[in-house]
């Protein structure tokens, strides 16, 4: 399809009178069929990749030697190569990884390919024992595991691509709110944060009659929604609790939607909790959310502990070369120790002390009074951009956080773990507010959802919610993307001052 048709109408800038045509040309632009026709070339290309990863994998495999135990005959090399793509897509069709509810946005999508791999690799290990067909293992386990990585990057891929296409304004869904004034505002704000999730609110419904509210057009009430939804042709419904839809007002709701291409989202009140921890349960005739305990205790906490140790022993291995030269570089460029050792609170309020390599000079400490007014933190960290205490070695190790790197002895002695909050001062800590408090149930990180989606560029509230979000959603899979996405970030030094 052409880039025209996916092109994307923007509110107007000068008055026109809402519920006009030109009113509602603006507003909804080329149409809903029109702006989701992006998503059937989106599957298909990940479908002709998938195969493309399957095929190199094969042919990897094959010449790096991979299963030579038995005779490779031209026809059965051929059939191999040509064999595995057909069945990884078999396989990922199977775990329904390519249907549109899983993609663009969450883990569910890697989750459910990892799970392919797993299945196929799994039965081929049985219907070759079964059938006792002489199956090449090697083959078989290299092929496998390199075409879930190679699926697994080239869909990161895509995912980025599209980001970074919503941001110029393409691929945008438009969308309606419905609840109450102060809902509302607050999940415009969250939609206008996560742009790339490609929400482009058009307008909502409130019990009001105001014309504007919170810079959107109110276009209806709560019970006008649908006739808003014909007459804006809105993609996504979005409501939020009101006293105004309760539970027969909401069913009929989605019955009169059902006539229409609109797509209805509900936001219950518990936003910051993820789709693993609510489940539907049906109680008495009805379906009721059940949100489950964060995975915080138990087994999970034994597994994130002994992989956390891990890691970091071999981090602390394979880095030593890098550390030595780190230090032999502090050393020779100023006064004053390699190490930096301060007090930050870890798990339950413990204080513990946290290394880092001395990026400032060593009388940094003493002259944050001086420099008070210059400070560009959130209102909870202090934070200057060109701060004059960092030395000139120190400014190359704070864009890349080389010298968050002793942090790992901090990770091998239980004080950290690798993924976690940021780990705050104890003066810090005496300005949280109740729910700042909820990021000391697990320990603070090396990284974590704070350094991938900004760190200093984060707002004081931003800071609180991404915590909060991690402790509350938890999950060993949830810690080794944050890892994955923590080497992009290094590199491109956002956010770090």
């Amino acid at each position: 399809m052409s880039q025209a048709k996916y092109s994307e109408y923007v509110l107007p800038t000068q008055r026109v009178p809402r519920g006009s045509a030109s009113f509602r040309r603006r507003l909804r632009g080329p149409g809903t069929l029109a702006r989701r026709a992006w998503r059937d070339d989106y599957v298909r290309r990940l479908v002709l990749f998938d195969a493309g990863c399957a095929v190199i994998a094969a042919v990897v495999a094959y010449l790096t030697g991979f299963g030579t135990d038995h005779a490779w005959t031209t026809a059965r090399t051929v059939g191999l190569i040509a064999g595995l793509p057909v069945l990884w897509l078999l396989s990922m069709h199977a775990l329904r990884s390519y249907e549109q509810q899983f993609l663009w946005e969450g883990l569910e999508e890697f989750r459910r390919t990892l799970f392919a791999g797993a299945l196929l690799l799994a039965g081929v290990a049985v219907v070759g024992w079964g059938l006792k067909l002489e199956i090449d293992r090697g083959f078989a386990v290299a092929a496998l595991l390199l075409a879930t990585a190679l699926t697994l990057a080239h869909r990161k891929m895509q995912r980025e691509w599209l980001r970074r296409q919503r941001s110029k304004g393409r691929f945008l869904q438009t969308t309606l709110l419905v609840g109450r004034p102060e809902g509302v505002a607050s999940l415009h704000d969250q939609l206008k944060r996560e742009a790339r999730h490609g929400f482009r609110v058009v307008g909502c419904c409130l019990p009001s009659t105001a014309a504007t509210f919170a810079g959107l057009p109110v276009l209806g009430g709560p019970h006008d929604v649908v006739d808003v939804v014909h007459r804006y042709e809105v993609d996504t419904v979005a409501v939020l609790p009101s006293p105004e839809l309760d539970g027969a007002a909401l069913r009929r709701l989605g019955w009169d939607l059902e006539a229409t291409r609109a797509e209805l989202l509900l936001a219950p009140a518990v936003t910051e909790i993820a789709g693993p921890r609510v489940r539907i349960r049906p109680v008495c005739g009805l379906s009721l959310l059940q949100m489950s305990r964060p995975e915080l205790r138990g087994v999970r906490r034994l597994l994130k502990g002994a992989f956390d140790r891990a890691v970091a022993a071999l981090g602390l291995l394979l880095l030593l070369p890098v550390l030595l030269g780190i230090a032999i570089a502090v050393k020779a460029t100023s006064h004053g120790p390699v190490l930096f050792r301060q007090e930050r609170v870890g798990r339950g309020g413990r204080i513990f002390p946290m290394f880092k390599f001395r990026s400032m000079e060593v009388d940094a400490e003493r002259r944050i009074e001086q420099l008070t007014a210059a400070n560009e933190g959130n209102g909870v960290l202090f934070k200057i951009r060109l701060d004059p205490r960092v030395t000139r070695v120190g400014r190359t190790l704070r864009r890349y956080s080389l010298d968050e790197l002793p942090q790992l002895f901090n990770v091998l002695r239980g004080d950290m773990s690798l993924v976690g909050p940021r780990p705050p001062l104890p003066e810090e800590v005496g300005r949280y507010v109740a729910d700042m408090h909820r990021r000391f149930v697990v320990k603070p990180g090396l990284t974590g959802l704070w350094q991938v989606s900004g760190r200093s560029n984060l707002s004081s509230d931003d800071s609180v919610r991404i915590d909060i979000h991690y402790v509350e959603n938890w999950s060993l899979f949830l810690d080794l993307m944050i890892l994955w996405r923590t080497v992009g970030a290094v590199l491109r030094g956002d956010g770090a001052y």
